[in-house]
């Protein structure tokens, strides 16, 4: 069986292709990434009897705090990072082929909003600026590289500016994305207020210990508020993955076709719930497809009849995500 190439995953259009390249991909990882193959054996499943997308193991996420999940004999790429609060063990992804990451972000993106071109990027993310190995980052920067923009940019604690940028390109009436950190999001609104309508305002999760924490029904009224927007959108995305699920509002997530959640039962990890009912969340990201696209992550969540899903909140006791962490 040959590994699939970014032409067949990315080209993904009906759950028959899907479920097909994912049993081919997992057929690849268990021989070939280490971490998740002994995970399998270690489940006592034959990874040769695996025969449907719903018998699959999801590897836990944690063990990218802990082992290189690696499925290719390249030399890495690039190291992306969890961002973590002091003392917190951060997990780290080793890309092997960075193109993979390119190729889903940029899809995803025409996808569910159209030509980079066409947008004016700013990006208010002051706590991933300040660090390095951030995969949020390292895509926010291509966007912005590849809207040939001269507007365009990242925003550090420069509010006045970022505030005259924002009503320069209402005036001009260019479309406009504004990809922010939540807690940098506040901070901003707290001193400037715009009445913007047309403006996408993206908030990515996280207070990073800045702020308290507020229920996303609360916080987005109040990015609103202070933006003049009807709507907010987020992305869900983490660094163990390689693809990103968008909301444009009500905290509810679309996937690209190539990604796919799935709800576990917290109480049986090996079993999956029905659609409305909460549980854990599986990740099925075919762009991991060098390091491990079965991914059982700490978040809590539910599905729909229409393939959307929700973020509800985190399990008890787990570390502070960087990516949409808020509790709803």
């Amino acid at each position: 069986m040959s590994t699939p190439d970014k032409q067949q995953v990315f080209s993904i259009s009906s759950t028959t292709e899907f479920n097909d390249t994912a049993l081919q991909i997992f057929k690849y990882q268990a021989k070939n990434c280490a971490v998740y193959r002994q995970f399998i054996e270690g489940l006592k499943v034959d990874a040769a009897s695996i025969g449907s997308v719903e018998q699959i193991p999801f590897l836990p996420v944690e063990f990218f705090k802990s082992h290189r999940v690696l499925s290719s004999s390249h030399p890495a790429d690039v190291v992306f990072t969890s961002s973590g609060t002091t003392g917190l063990t951060t997990s780290s992804h080793y890309i092997s082929d960075k193109t993979w990451y390119e190729e889903s972000f940029r899809q995803a993106f025409l996808l569910f909003y159209g030509n980079i071109k066409d947008y004016t990027v700013l990006a208010l993310l002051p706590s991933y600026l300040e660090r390095e190995g951030s995969s949020l980052i390292y895509m926010v920067n291509d966007l912005i590289k590849r809207s040939e923009n001269p507007d365009s940019g990242f925003f550090l604690y420069n509010h006045d500016e970022l505030y005259h940028q924002l009503k320069k390109q209402q005036e001009a009436k260019k479309p406009v994305l504004l990809i922010g950190v939540t807690f940098g999001l506040l901070d901003f609104i707290e001193n400037y207020q715009i009445n913007f309508p047309e403006l996408i305002v993206m908030e990515t999760g996280g207070m990073k210990g800045r702020r308290k924490e507020m229920i996303r029904e609360e916080l987005h009224e109040v990015l609103c508020k202070g933006f003049g927007v009807s709507a907010i959108h987020s992305e869900y995305g983490m660094t163990e993955l390689l693809s990103q699920a968008y909301s444009k509002g009500e905290g509810i997530f679309i996937c690209p076709p190539w990604m796919k959640i799935i709800i576990r039962d917290t109480n049986d990890p090996i079993s999956t719930l029905p659609n409305d009912k909460t549980g854990g969340i599986n990740v099925i990201d075919l762009a991991n497809i060098n390091s491990c696209s079965f991914i059982a992550t700490q978040d809590l969540g539910k599905t729909y009849a229409n393939d959307s899903f929700e973020v509800l909140g985190r399990f008890d006791q787990s570390d502070i995500r960087g990516c949409n962490l808020l509790i709803a």
